[in-house]
């Protein structure tokens, strides 16, 4: 008996010993690969940044800078449920990682980071996080700065906003010289002068590669003609010129086929979609400015930027240098192509009313354009 219990025992240790051999040996595999998948993903990402600038390879990276505001975190949003988005990469000066994390969840094809800024140090280093962020990137979008608040006018937002988008448009001249850089801060009248002054100042301007998103004008247009008529926004483009600030906005209502105005309707509207802004933060009482609409613009206007670099027919308003006025930057009509700005389309004829406004707000255009490249040059 005492030999078969000895006998007993020895084969269920052997069993035992065989037992714990394969549970260690399969946690060492999983360990292995989930180590193996890792080093993949981080090889991913380091060679993603590739991009496809223009022509070559498919992928389109873009990169939001002021990813964790009001404006940068719906834009980032709607960025990673666009099919024409890649790799989306977010920066800000807080948050961002958090933001990247929450958007990573969402089950597009799209890659998500997010970065900050890198720490302050002795001697100063390169901003690792930002270089991060803009390496190898196709379309950079740039909401970041502060918001408007009751009784403010984007003129009141230069002195802070004019500062970040200079450091920024910095970092795109370093980074990703050969990006196009779509300008949201506000003023942007005047934020894209700035721009356009640093990128000069870096050596590497180019007129076709910087624009100013007046995208929310043209949306806000659409909308108004649309319940003034009784239509389907959808099935209206209403052609907005100018700058993108109070007076400065000029929606063409005389182009809209079939609409029919009172004067005192055309007067209404017309103002409505150059004050739009004042309207939302006046109903938001303090809290903030317009960030879902112009969310919702910044990528609608980033999205068909993509399709233009993937050679796509694509023509909307953008503020860009331009000899249609004495103005060296102005709002209208652009086709975008496989480099950017492809061609600056011409105003056509105005009505009376529109030549009206159109004299009025041309000093103000230039003046505010003038603040901004001041500002790079004091």
């Amino acid at each position: 008996k005492s030999t078969h219990c000895i006998a007993f025992i020895d084969s269920h240790l052997f069993f035992l010993s065989i037992s714990t051999y394969l549970n260690t040996t399969i946690m060492i595999i999983n360990r292995l690969a989930t180590r193996a998948v890792n080093t993949a993903f981080r090889h991913h990402q380091r060679t993603a940044v590739a991009g496809f600038h223009s022509t070559t390879a498919p992928d389109a990276k873009v990169a939001v800078l002021g990813a964790a505001g009001g404006i940068g975190q719906p834009l980032s949003l709607l960025c990673k449920l666009s099919p024409e988005v890649d790799e989306l990469s977010c920066y800000d000066i807080v948050g961002t990682p958090g933001v990247a994390a929450d958007l990573s969840h969402i089950p597009t094809k799209s890659s998500t980071s997010g970065s900050l800024p890198s720490p302050v140090s002795w001697p100063p280093k390169t901003n690792g996080g930002l270089e991060e962020t803009l390496t190898g990137a196709d379309v950079v979008v740039i909401p970041a700065g502060v918001p408007r608040k009751p009784g403010m006018t984007r003129d009141d937002l230069f002195n802070t906003n004019a500062s970040i988008v200079q450091t920024l448009v910095e970092g795109c001249a370093k980074f990703c010289p050969d990006a196009i850089i779509a300008i949201i801060s506000n003023p942007v009248n005047s934020t894209v002068p700035i721009a356009a002054e640093v990128l000069k100042k870096a050596g590497v301007y180019n007129p076709k590669k910087l624009v100013g998103v007046t995208t929310l004008d043209v949306c806000r247009a659409n909308t108004f003609v649309a319940n003034s008529q009784g239509w389907d926004p959808k099935e209206v483009d209403v052609t907005v010129i100018g700058g993108h600030a109070g007076i400065t906005i000029l929606p063409l209502f005389s182009r809209v086929d079939g609409a029919a105005f009172s004067e005192e309707e055309l007067e209404a509207i017309t103002v409505r979609t150059q004050f739009g802004g004042d309207e939302v933060v006046a109903a938001k009482a303090g809290a903030g400015s317009a960030t879902l609409s112009m969310a919702y613009a910044g990528y609608i206007f980033t999205e068909n930027v993509l399709k233009a670099l993937r050679g796509e027919d694509v023509t909307q308003c953008a503020f860009v240098e331009s000899d249609l006025t004495d103005a060296e930057f102005f709002a209208s009509p652009v086709k975008f192509g496989k480099d950017g700005v492809e061609d600056v389309l011409p105003l056509g004829e105005l009505s009376a009313y529109e030549k009206g406004w159109f004299d009025k707000m041309m000093p103000e255009l230039k003046k505010q354009i003038q603040k901004g490249v001041d500002f790079v040059n004091k």
